[in-house]
């Protein structure tokens, strides 16, 4: 059983530093349809890990919606920034300390479409492996998106992905043998995306160990699901 907090910030104001430009505010919040559409989609994250790994691995988890304002960014390149643990520690360590959980997710309203401002930024969603920056926790930040977006791929999907990243970290820590890219590694592998599964043929196979490259399968292996216990997960960090 792993056990998964989702962080929804409902405001985001801050002042950050694009390029050599005197700093800009981005002071958005999170519309109640937007955050629907996440939390329904979160809560088919849970139902998802179990099918793909045919019951092997299961989420327990709690959401909680952040009041206080986002009010930092960590910038991650000239015109990039991400809630890094730094900006969300207060409820890091309130609610993720060490050993409370063994996954974080955060949702921050990174967009307002209706004024078309957002903040800089890579991809949908951000994740890092456990560590003592993160509480011990993998750590994802997702930003909120277009209705269409939550919807055009399997239910809960950004999640596991960004889930993925962090739980094949802790699994590669343990000597199983990841392949190139791990979450992001579906067509280096030959994979092809669903138009109503999304990539979910490949993470199937990345949560069962049967990605096969150079005839040698590779991921994490459903037995291994069982092993990783919450104690083991604590002990391996």
């Amino acid at each position: 059983m792993w056990k998964a907090l989702l962080l929804i910030y409902v405001e985001l104001d801050v002042r950050v530093r694009i390029g050599g430009l005197p700093k800009r505010r981005f002071h958005h919040y999170l519309p109640s349809d937007a955050m629907d559409d996440a939390i329904e989609s979160f809560r088919g994250f849970p139902d998802l890990v179990r099918e793909l790994t045919s019951g092997a691995a299961t989420i327990e988890y709690d959401i909680k919606t952040i009041v206080r304002p986002l009010t930092s960014l960590t910038q991650r390149s000239e015109k990039e920034f991400w809630p890094s643990p730094d900006d969300t520690r207060t409820e890091l360590d309130q609610s993720g300390s060490s050993g409370k959980c063994d996954s974080v997710f955060v949702l921050w309203p990174q967009h307002n479409f209706e004024r078309k401002t957002s903040v800089p930024g890579g991809a949908w969603g951000l994740a890092i492996g456990a560590s003592h920056w993160t509480n011990g926790a993998t750590y994802a930040a997702v930003a909120n998106a277009p209705a269409s977006a939550w919807r055009n791929e399997a239910r809960g999907e950004v999640w596991l992905h960004e889930w993925l990243h962090g739980v094949c970290h802790h699994f590669a820590q343990r000597g199983f043998v990841m392949p190139e890219r791990d979450a992001d590694g579906a067509e280096l592998h030959g994979y092809q995306r669903s138009p109503t599964i999304g990539w979910t043929d490949y993470y199937r196979d990345l949560m069962s160990g049967t990605v096969v490259k150079n005839g040698r399968s590779l991921g994490i292996s459903i037995g291994a699901w069982a092993e990783s216990s919450v104690g083991s997960r604590t002990a391996a960090r």
